[in-house]
């Protein structure tokens, strides 16, 4: 294999795919990446066995061929030699890759590239189409109340599935750790009806986001019941799914809060984020005790002191009181788009929704604490 390429667009294509790549790993081949050149183009695939990377980049290749290479050390020198430069690859078949540009000179030990498994490739039962801002609505308004308590590892990820609402067929994301559940949903995309429901790992729901950041190309979704591909431009994500079942979520989301609130959403998102800063290290306790026009939040710590701050809000229910961990609040309230946000309460010790006034399809419920 030999092959000349610009420095720019190599290390683009390895910053897409060395991030899937373990720093520690028991299997060296999981610690290289797989350099497969032909046709005018330089594949680069990384994984980790349940979570595949393929992107590929223009290169003048003078010999087709392919190999495999440290993809941390490779990274890290292509991320050190100077802007513009042109980088020169030369596989010598023999277990070494030489790395040229200008005056620098790396030889690299390659793993025999029979020994890098394959995850990709395959035909699987569905496939439908998705925005960049579909996809990035998904995410971005779920994956926050993903868990990262490994025993319930089923709650590790996001549960991708076909609902239905108002008698309208939605495609639905949900994520929950047991103190917090998000809900959003788009319209079904053609060739999604009938898709199982998935749940798909936190590391890929990463990888994803950071990737279609680079793109305004629509993404092509294949599906199966123990694989999801996610492909647009020149780079293909395929995962393992988590196997497990996720929990029942509609008993989670309480029916018959009848204390609405309806508040301006950057006013509330500062004055929780201000009052929150006192709040004890410990709980990071809220205390919002809603009243006809006002709602006064407070928060005290024995070593700090205390804080309050007022707002005005649309309420015109009993004197209400309830707290909340701050944190959780706060990541629920900064995903709310819209001008005004909507709490839907029962009491003090039930969860309480939160909504969009303009947006129906996203949904939040979080669980009180005692204050």
């Amino acid at each position: 294999m030999n092959l000349t390429i610009e420095r720019a667009d190599l290390l683009k294509c390895l910053g897409h795919v060395q991030s899937v790549v373990e720093r520690r790993n028991t299997i060296p081949i999981l610690s290289n990446l797989k350099l497969d050149a032909g046709d005018g183009k330089l594949s680069l695939n990384a994984t980790d066995m349940d979570l595949d990377i393929i992107d590929s980049v223009g290169a003048e290749i003078s010999t087709p061929g392919a190999t495999t290479a440290p993809a941390h050390t490779l990274y890290d020198i292509v991320r050190k030699l100077p802007e513009g430069a042109q980088v020169e690859m030369n596989a010598d078949g023999e277990g070494r890759l030489q790395l040229s540009s200008g005056r620098s000179r790396f030889t690299l030990s390659c793993l025999p590239i029979d020994d890098f498994p394959v995850l990709s490739g395959g035909e699987l039962a569905h496939e439908f189409t998705l925005t960049v801002a579909e996809v990035k609505a998904l995410v971005d308004k779920t994956k926050f109340a993903i868990s990262t308590e490994e025993t319930r590892y089923y709650l590790n990820g996001i549960y991708v599935h076909a609902a239905e609402r108002n008698g309208a067929q939605v495609l639905r994301a949900v994520a929950t750790d047991g103190h917090r559940l998000a809900s959003v949903e788009i319209p079904l995309p053609d060739g999604a009806s009938g898709i199982p429901g998935v749940i798909v790992p936190r590391k890929t729901v990463s990888e994803l986001r950071k990737l279609v950041d680079e793109t305004t190309a629509d993404i092509a979704v294949g599906l199966s019941e123990t694989k999801i591909r996610f492909s647009f431009e020149d780079t293909v994500l395929t995962s393992k799914l988590i196997d497990g079942t996720f929990p029942d979520y509609q008993r989670v989301i309480p029916e018959g809060n009848d204390k609405k609130l309806d508040v301006e959403t950057k006013g509330f998102a500062a004055a929780v984020d201000r009052v929150s800063a006192i709040s004890s290290e410990k709980s990071r306790a809220v205390k919002l005790n809603i009243a006809s026009g006002i709602l006064t939040l407070s928060a005290s710590s024995p070593e700090d002191g205390s804080a309050t701050e007022e707002i005005e809000v649309d309420y015109q229910g009993d004197v209400l009181e309830v707290g909340f961990n701050a944190g959780y609040l706060l990541d629920i309230v900064r995903q709310i788009e819209g001008s005004n946000a909507r709490m839907l309460m029962a009491d003090a010790a039930s969860p309480t929704i939160f909504s969009e006034v303009d947006d129906p399809g996203v949904l939040y419920v979080l669980m009180p604490m005692r204050v």
